[in-house]
């Protein structure tokens, strides 16, 4: 799936589900000192949590959205970077693929990278597969010109495989700050009802207050 396609549906998913969490277990009636005589829910039950949580307005079921985006985007990022790194932990398979290569068994090296996988698996087999063609015989490349290709076969590999590395991080930045805004957005908004409730009530100047 397409890194945008996969945000969409994401953000699509993630609010309908931070709606019923925010509608049907937040909102739920029980939690509600005022729902069983006025059918309305302005009163926490007993100072009830999510209940307190609920009267926080729609902001708190836009980030509890945010939330669930950014769990899941976490979640894909640790289950991709554990597909790089390989079957085998990387210690171990760097290991065996050094000593095969100091004991001059390359191939098996290159089939030791196949047999592991991954992001780390594939750059090091470019090397060896490169490595290989460079030092063919007859071929009449010097060693540092052979040392020049080694590491762009490298770099080649790099390139292709870091977007993979790096997928969703730029949305997961992105979600965090929005989520940070929202979240200042509805302080304020509270500070207001706050300041609009005390003039209601009586209460000494709001502006003083605010000072």
């Amino acid at each position: 799936m397409k890194q945008s396609a996969f945000i969409v549906t994401l953000f699509f998913v993630a609010m309908i589900s931070a709606y019923l969490i925010y509608e049907l277990v937040l909102g739920n009636p029980a939690n509600f000192a005022d729902y069983a005589t006025k059918g309305t829910k302005h009163v926490p039950l007993g100072g009830n949590i999510m209940a307190l949580t609920y009267v926080g307005g729609p902001l708190v079921a836009l980030l509890i959205g945010l939330s669930i985006m950014v769990i899941a985007v976490i979640i894909e990022r640790t289950l991709s970077l554990k597909k790089a790194a390989g079957k085998q932990p990387i210690p171990k398979f760097f290991k065996t693929v050094i000593d095969q290569i100091r004991s001059g068994n390359i191939n098996e090296a290159v089939a030791t990278c196949d047999k592991q996988r991954g992001s780390v698996a594939n750059v090091l087999k470019s090397a060896l597969t490169r490595y290989q063609e460079v030092t063919a015989a007859g071929s009449g490349i010097e060693k540092e010109k052979q040392l020049v290709e080694v590491e762009r076969a490298v770099e080649e590999t790099l390139m292709l495989e870091t977007p993979l590395l790096e997928k969703n991080l730029i949305a997961l930045s992105t979600i965090s700050s929005i989520a940070t805004m929202v979240g200042l957005l509805g302080t304020v908004i509270g500070m207001i009802r706050s300041f609009k409730a005390l003039a209601a009530g009586g209460a000494p100047d709001a502006i003083g207050l605010a000072t």
